[in-house]
């Protein structure tokens, strides 16, 4: 049975960490472990989303929730509640049904004091991964029979209807995914043919009808060459003499997006070094499979530009082909030749592999992402097999993998730190410090202790990297990568415990470290006002023109995010409230031009593209809740009412919200299949609205949207899953089972606090 294991690093000596592992969260198989009772549990919410697949595409993620429950001895013991037709909600009422909430949230908690759970949902996370084992012939030491047997679940239970995967779990099929989900069926031990349900003949004929592997984008290109079914002549040139570029030309890596500079960087040293993994009877068996004709046939010059239809997201502007076209026919033939392949290339690469060691070395070989770490991995091991750098690598690959009902995934790298300061904030608005203090307490101390506490190494300026001291991340203190939203988020949840009594909530952060975070934030603001992500943003936005990536948008460069903007625009204004002499004049200024930005980038329909979730509903929580913090209303606001008015006429009958995940790649709202409404969704709206004083001038819709929060209750407090509703860059989406617990919870606590309701007589 498979065991989720909190804050431990083991016995390997190639791992370590800067806060004994605090946030760290592993999957063990231990054969032993479960009653029969606790395995039938297991092997019925396996049985039950098979079954249900195609309905509810995302996992409960509910291995992590059973073993979390019984370890924290839960019990619901709150009495559910029911609002029946035409019965107006109670102040009992609601409380009944947050305090449930609450209770099951609480339970959810790891002893570290984070909120473990799975950040997921692209299909082409995992396949890489086995690749690289299978190349650096490590397959079967890192994944055991139990891993392989839990990868197919969750393959099986994502393949579409039609044979093909999507981008994501809930995408059209595409041949990126779906080439690589054949090729890590076939690692895996299925035959050509076999599989659940014929899955590997299924994907097989969807590929071939498809025009075979020659139209894959240009990453599946790539990793196709690395384990040696694709030629390198046939993709894009990649040179790693970009890294040794002069910091005065206009196109210089310390410009570029850092997730897209740690993609390109370990993809052009392996194509610098055209490196190719073992070929293999297997691999030889793939060349036959994947093609439309013959291997040795294949016009490999021809298939460069190619890309399905159903891949493309992102057409190459003729420009951007013009570029690759001259790297490919003047520049590649001469830096592999003699002497300037001695003289230049040689140089290059191995200026490349420093920044992939530096890279490594300051995420404790986590690195920023998923799909960054193996390609880094897969370079240290083409530099040295028996390196110690490889070694370190195997060693973290436990940290991306999680299991649930639906199978193993590789996650995006986890979300730990941003699911805890949800959950914090949700639980403090409920106002039950009594009753889950020991809760609130752990969450305090994990926040505590997952804040970065120093810089990148050594001169990390000229290693393309920025201030990170007092910074959060994503995911735990070893990660490194500092996040504007996730420090605003962090900062506030530690302002807000230090306002409350120490001995329930434990010891307040030093001020030191909270003006640490203040000067992250105050670093990251644009010109515009707004706030980016990672990095300072700058970039001439023409950079966006040269994205080789057909599948993403806005990848080039850093942008500002109204959510980001938001969350600082929040952080800042408590800080000032209870710090009001540290850069008061600073952080004034920053606020001011934080809300200009929101107001200009309000969208024609009155509310805002969010970045990272489902979509303009989730824009408008964050916006509006940033401008009334600055005194913005219904009232003295043209830019609140018309997101008022918006978010009104899209209330579903139900009384809830519910936005399809195409809202995100098509950048209009797009309302659920039937118009359903999503939970989540509808906690998001209900805030929004709430924010904007909705309940002062009519609170009818936030009884509707209480109405069906409360009555979707389930019996033990939980709710139900529900669609995906994470997103990044535009057309890809990330499934944060953890949503449903946290923003309904809140949703109830600030309506049972800002909506007049009356007493049960």
């Amino acid at each position: 049975m498979w065991r989720l294991k909190i804050a431990e690093g083991g016995n390997n000596p190639y791992i370590y960490s800067t806060n004994n592992f605090v946030g760290r969260q592993i999957w063990e198989f231990d054969p032993n472990a479960g009653t029969p009772q606790e395995r039938a549990e297991v092997e019925e919410a396996r049985y039950h989303f098979y079954q249900n697949r195609f309905q509810v595409k995302p996992s409960g993620d509910l291995l992590c929730r059973f073993q979390l429950l019984r370890e924290n001895k839960f019990k619901q013991r709150i009495p559910a509640v029911k609002i029946e037709e035409g019965e107006e909600i109670t102040f009992e009422k609601a409380t009944s049904a947050m305090r449930r909430a609450a209770h099951f949230c609480s339970a959810l908690q790891a002893k570290d004091g984070h909120w473990p759970a799975e950040n997921a949902g692209p299909m082409f996370f995992h396949p890489p991964l086995v690749m690289a084992l299978y190349i650096t012939g490590h397959l079967n030491s890192v994944f055991t029979s139990e891993h392989r047997k839990e990868i197919l679940r969750y393959i099986y239970n994502h393949q579409n209807q039609d044979g093909g995967w999507g981008l994501h779990i809930e995408g059209h099929s595409i041949m990126f995914c779906t080439a690589l989900n054949y090729i890590c069926m076939r690692l895996l031990g299925e035959g050509p043919d076999g599989g659940l349900n014929n899955a590997c003949e299924r994907a097989r004929k969807w590929i071939l009808d498809h025009g075979g592997v020659t139209q894959i984008p240009s990453w599946g290109k790539t990793w196709l060459s690395i384990l040696g079914v694709f030629e390198w002549i046939g993709s894009n040139p990649m040179p790693p003499e970009f890294w040794i570029l002069p910091s005065f030309l206009p196109l210089h890596p310390a410009k570029m997006w850092c997730y897209c500079r740690l993609v390109y960087m370990p993809m052009s040293y392996l194509y610098g070094k055209r490196f190719v993994g073992p070929i293999t009877p297997l691999i030889l068996e793939l060349r036959k499979e994947l093609y439309t004709e013959p291997y040795n046939e294949v016009n490999w010059k021809r298939v460069r530009h190619q890309c399905a239809k159903e891949d493309m997201y992102f057409p190459h502007p003729w420009i951007q082909d013009l570029m690759w076209d001259s790297l490919y026919i003047c520049t590649e033939p001469l830096l592999t030749r003699w002497p300037f392949n001695k003289i230049i290339r040689e140089r290059a690469l191995q200026v490349t592999m420093k920044h992939i060691h530096y890279e490594d070395e300051n995420s404790r070989y986590i690195d920023i992402g998923c799909v960054e770490k193996v390609l880094c991995m897969v370079a240290c091991w083409a530099e040295d097999p028996n390196g110690v750098c490889f070694k370190k690598h195997l060693a973290r690959v436990p940290d991306f993998i999680w299991i649930a009902e639906d199978g193993m995934k590789m996650q995006s790298f986890g979300s730990q730190q941003w699911d805890t300061s949800w959950a914090v904030q949700a639980l403090l608005a409920a106002n039950l410090s009594e009753e889950i203090g020991e809760t609130l307490a752990r969450g305090h101390d994990y926040l505590k202790k997952s804040q970065v506490e120093d810089n990148p190494s050594g001169d990390f300026k000229s290693m393309y990297r920025h201030i990170s001291k007092g910074s959060w991340t994503f995911s735990d203190q070893d990660h490194g990568w500092q996040l504007s939203d996730c420090t605003a988020e962090g900062l506030k949840c530690c302002l807000l415990f230090s306002m409350m009594p120490p001995e329930i909530v434990g010891e307040n952060m030093e001020p030191e470290k909270l003006y640490d975070s203040v000067n992250v934030l105050l670093s990251l603001q644009s010109k515009n006002g707004g706030m980016p992500a990672w990095e300072p943003a700058g970039a001439p936005e023409w950079w966006e023109l040269l994205n080789p990536t057909e599948f993403l948008e806005n990848i080039v460069i850093e942008h500002e995010y109204v959510e980001c903007t938001s969350s600082t625009i929040l952080g800042l204004i408590l800080f000032k409230k209870l710090y009001p002499g540290h850069r008061r004049n600073e952080i004034e200024i920053c606020i001011k031009n934080a809300v200009r930005y929101l107001e200009e980038v309000q969208a024609p329909s009155g509310l805002w593209y969010g970045n990272w979730g489902v979509c303009f509903t989730y824009g408008a929580w964050f916006a509006l809740g940033a401008l009334e913090a600055v005194g913005k209303t219904y009232s003295n606001s043209a830019t609140v009412r018309e997101a008022v008015d918006f978010l009104l006429t899209r209330q579903t009958d139900d009384g809830g919200w519910g936005e399809s995940y195409l809202s995100c790649p098509k950048k209009e709202y797009v309302p659920l299949e039937g118009d359903r409404s999503n939970l989540v969704q509808t906690a998001w709206a209900m805030m929004a609205l709430i924010h904007a004083g909705q309940a002062e001038r009519d609170p009818t819709p936030l009884h509707r949207a209480a109405k069906l929060i409360i009555n979707s209750q389930m019996e033990d407090g939980d709710f139900p899953q529900q669609e995906i509703a994470g997103v990044f860059k535009m057309n890809c989406m990330l499934h944060y089972p953890s949503y449903r617990n946290i923003f309904p919870l809140w949703a109830l606590a600030e309506y049972r606090k800002r909506v007049p309701l009356p007493y049960q007589a």
